[in-house]
C-alpha cells in the first residue's frame, strides 16, 4: 500500500519581535553614550613601535604643545583633593559644587586664578581653541610645579601610591620644551615616567 505523502508547507519565522529589540537595544546605547570631548590642546603625537600601554590608574599626563602645558589627573578623587590644596596654597576657596565640576575635567591649561571661570565653562566652551593659555612654567610664576608636587601628596593621601606621570607632546615641537617638563619633574625626584607616542608599523 503506497504511503500518503504530506504536502510540505513553507516555513516562515516572524522577525518583528527581534527588529524591536534590535531597535531598543541601538535606542538605549545612542541614549547612554556620551560624546568625546575635544581635547583642549590637541596635539600630533611622534610615531613609535612600541606598544606599551599606559598604566590606567595613578597617573597624570602633562600634554606640551605650541609652549603650552595642560594637565591631566586620571583619578577623580585624586584630582578634587590636587584641587583643595592647590587652593589652600594659593588662597582660593572653591566650592562643592566646582570641586565636583572640575572632577568632570579631563585636562586643564590656565593660571590658577583663572580656573573658575574654566570649571563654569561646559565641555564645549572650555575646550575652544586658544582659550586656555597654559599652566605657568616660568622661574617667578612656576604653577606647574605646584601641580605636579600637590597631585603627588594627594596620591600618595587616597591611594598610598606614588603619582606616576606621561609625557604627550607634539611631535613637531622643539625638544627643548619637552625638556623643561622633563626637568621639573626631575626637580622633584620624579625620574620615570612615560612618553605617549602614535603607533606605526615597523620598518622593513
Amino acid at each position: 500500500m503506497a504511503k500518503a505523502k504530506t504536502q510540505k508547507k513553507a516555513t516562515s519565522i516572524d522577525m518583528t519581535a527581534m527588529c524591536d529589540v534590535a531597535f531598543l537595544l541601538l535606542t538605549f546605547f545612542i541614549l547612554t553614550a556620551t560624546a568625546k570631548q575635544p581635547e583642549p590642546l590637541p596635539v600630533d603625537t611622534p610615531s613609535s613601535t612600541v606598544q606599551t600601554k599606559l598604566p590606567e590608574s595613578n597617573l597624570a599626563t602633562l600634554t606640551v604643545g605650541d609652549g603650552k602645558v595642560f594637565m591631566g589627573i586620571l583619578e577623580r578623587n585624586v584630582k578634587v583633593r590636587t584641587l583643595e590644596l592647590m587652593g589652600i596654597k594659593y588662597g582660593i576657596a572653591f566650592s562643592e559644587d566646582e570641586r565636583n565640576r572640575f572632577a568632570l575635567i579631563d585636562a586643564f591649561g590656565v593660571p590658577i586664578g583663572n580656573l573658575k571661570q574654566i570649571i563654569a565653562m561646559n565641555g564645549t566652551e572650555r575646550n575652544k581653541k586658544d582659550l586656555q593659555p597654559g599652566i605657568p612654567k616660568d622661574s617667578l610664576n612656576d604653577q606647574l610645579s605646584e601641580w605636579i608636587r600637590n597631585a603627588r601628596v594627594a596620591n600618595v593621601e587616597l591611594k598610598q601610591q606614588d603619582l606616576r606621570f606621561a609625557i604627550k607632546g607634539d611631535a613637531k615641537l622643539e625638544y627643548p620644551q619637552i625638556k623643561k617638563v622633563m626637568d621639573l619633574l626631575q626637580k622633584q625626584d620624579v625620574n620615570s615616567f612615560n612618553l605617549v607616542t602614535g603607533l606605526r608599523g615597523e620598518d622593513f
